[in-house]
């Protein structure tokens, strides 16, 4: 018979927090400015806008 030692038991895994915070005090990512339908600089140019508007226009508009 041996004598192996016993592996010590796991400390409990830490219990989820309850935060009250107000969540409308807190800036999401939908209150930005970018992500909304913008593109990254077009400076002007006259193609990329053409573009723009041919690939958001909606189908009945042909």
């Amino acid at each position: 018979m041996s004598t192996a030692p016993v592996p010590a038991p796991e400390p409990p895994a830490p219990k989820p927090v309850l935060i009250f915070d107000d969540p409308l005090d807190q800036q999401s990512s939908d209150d930005t400015d970018r992500g909304w339908g913008e593109r990254p600089g077009t400076d002007g140019d006259s193609a990329a806008e053409l573009k723009r508007f041919l690939d958001e226009k909606p189908p009945h508009h042909i």
